[in-house]
């Protein structure tokens, strides 16, 4: 018999969750030469054209560990704009080329693919009720730092 999953702390089951997550997106487009950061800022430009600035700030909740002016996801050998997926727009903008915008599309549909997987066994229901209950506890403790601070 399976143990009780209540047996182990909310904080391993993020941390794990979040392990599988990265791994999943890893396996799923490494053959697009695309990761789960690149997909994020793909997908950020496919819904208009951002500034830099703009989509550091999108991508911000999502880059652990990320230096400023360290190019992000658009900029060095491995940014969108040196794969031809993204390219300069009006104002300084950046918007996704066509062979981005096809690309998007594929990864997109591989996403979904992700998404009904680990969503698998749940009701729509289930799923608000969990993004719910982490999103209280988040502002729990963002509280709570704030009231510290």
């Amino acid at each position: 018999m399976a143990a009780d999953p209540t047996d182990r702390p909310i904080g391993y089951w993020l941390k794990h969750l979040h392990d599988l997550l990265e791994d999943g997106f890893a396996a799923d487009l490494a053959d697009l030469g695309v990761d789960r950061r690149r997909w994020q800022a793909l997908h950020t430009l496919a819904g208009g054209p951002h500034a830099p600035d703009g989509l550091a700030a999108a991508l911000a909740p999502f880059r652990t560990g990320a230096r400023a002016g360290d190019g992000g996801p658009l900029h060095g050998p491995d940014g969108l704009v040196a794969r031809g997926w993204a390219e300069p727009a009006d104002g300084g903008a950046f918007r996704l080329t066509a062979a981005g915008r096809d690309l998007h599309d594929a990864v997109e549909a591989r996403v979904a693919e992700l998404r009904t997987a680990v969503l698998a066994g749940l009701t729509r229901d289930q799923y608000a009720e969990t993004v719910r209950v982490l999103a209280v506890m988040a502002a729990n403790l963002e509280r709570r730092a704030g009231a510290s601070a």
